[in-house]
């Protein structure tokens, strides 16, 4: 199969339009070709192609920034030249000064598939900008690792925020050249956007299931995305960043696992097969220790769950990494009705209200965990309406 960025690379028809523009590409490490050649260095190599700027999103073009709400600053590229500006720094939406130095974006992201990947955020700002400005945007459309499956809360409105950029589900199964159209339509933006689209993508096929596994590597979109088991968890180990439990941050697998000092992890698994075994199919949970080397429990020995997906027997359909993540939450309160287990502090610079709902897009996953009379069936009632509205909205604009 080839992306975006191959097809544009190898196929002069396909640039001729951007002949005599000022072209600017908005980037991160994982924005490759197939022989691992960067984005900008590729596109610079082409004579009829004039780089005018970049664009880094948040953890920088080159990947240089570890965790949330750690900011980049804008630079000049030594190679290429051209002013490099940060969307993560002093400015989250792209300035009118950043505007006007180009005619067309290239945008070339690596998106996990899950709401809360800010990259969605800044794909969104900047289509807004565009449309503002009268400036095209070209979607150098890439996989996404997570594939199809619906699953999560929408977003309720109101609850917008870097890490919530619109009312889709958690996990949403779009790429970003669909999620970019699927935008322009909610939000009735007037802007030319173009997607050049995936070639012989097959998001149902075993065993990458999004992914095209064998034929590219995975290169790292963000720090904490090392590997594909990672996405595929993701949608439901990402609610751990507002948890005072670790997502494995500081370890070689983060948000594949999760613990704490003070849990019981072998008592934690059994209770939750004893509440929702329906809700764990599709990989393996296993009893585990870790030390974090840094971020939460840093040298600390922590009992841990790690979540298991990159075995045959992972099972795409049934994999639910969402409601998997809430069950775990869920049997902590019934084990430990008094820990402390939502975090409060600034998450990506929502002040007023507790990370967990902001990543949730509403309170309703929080109550349901701390009702201790409510039952797995009481949060499958909400979540699959907003699932199947969801499968019903996005269909219009699936490219694949």
């Amino acid at each position: 199969m080839k992306f975006g960025l191959d097809r544009l690379l190898e196929d002069s028809n396909l640039r001729k339009p951007l002949s005599g523009k000022r072209v600017a590409l908005l980037a991160h490490p994982a924005s490759v070709t197939a022989d691992l050649t960067h984005a900008l260095d590729a596109l610079a190599r082409l004579p009829d192609i004039k780089l005018s700027a970049a664009f880094g999103p948040q953890h920088g073009l080159r990947g240089d920034k570890q965790d949330n709400m750690v900011e980049s600053s804008d630079f000049i590229d030594p190679i290429h030249g051209i002013p490099v500006f940060s969307l993560y720094g002093e400015v989250r939406r792209p300035t009118d000064a950043m505007m006007s130095t180009f005619d067309i974006l290239l945008v070339d992201l690596q998106d996990l598939g899950c709401r809360i990947y800010t990259f969605i955020t800044t794909l969104r700002y900047v289509l807004e900008a565009a449309a503002k400005h009268q400036k095209s945007i070209w979607i150098l459309d890439r996989p996404n690792p997570a594939g199809r499956p619906i699953e999560g809360l929408t977003l309720h409105s109101g609850w917008e925020s870097f890490v919530g950029a619109g009312a889709m589900p958690m996990r949403h199964g779009m790429t970003m050249g669909e999620l970019a159209n699927w935008f322009i339509a909610i939000l009735k933006l007037d802007v030319d956007c173009q997607v050049i689209t995936l070639q012989d993508w097959q998001p149902d096929t075993a065993p990458g299931y999004g992914w095209p596994l064998g034929e590219r590597t995975w290169i790292n979109p963000s720090p904490n995305a090392p590997n594909l088991w990672m996405t595929r968890c993701y949608a439901g180990t990402v609610m751990l960043e507002g948890t005072t439990l670790s997502e494995g941050r500081g370890t070689t697998r983060p948000l594949e696992l999760f613990g704490a000092p003070d849990i019981d992890a072998r008592g934690l698994i059994n209770l939750m097969f004893e509440l929702a075994p329906h809700w764990l199919n599709g990989c393996h949970l296993r009893e585990c220790w870790f030390e974090p080397t840094f971020h939460k429990y840093a040298g600390q020995l922590c009992a841990g769950v790690q979540i298991h997906v990159e075995d045959a027997s992972y099972n795409h359909n049934a994999f639910r990494p969402w409601r998997l993540q809430a069950l775990a939450f869920k049997a902590i309160r019934r084990q430990q009705p008094d820990y402390p287990l939502w975090r409060n502090f600034p998450y990506e610079y929502e002040l007023n209200r507790l990370a967990i709902d902001v990543i949730n897009g509403s309170p309703l996953l929080r109550e349901w965990v701390d009702d201790y009379h409510a039952v797995p069936a009481d949060l499958d009632q909400i979540t699959l309406r907003d699932e199947q509205a969801w499968e019903q909205e996005r269909r219009r604009f699936l490219l694949y």
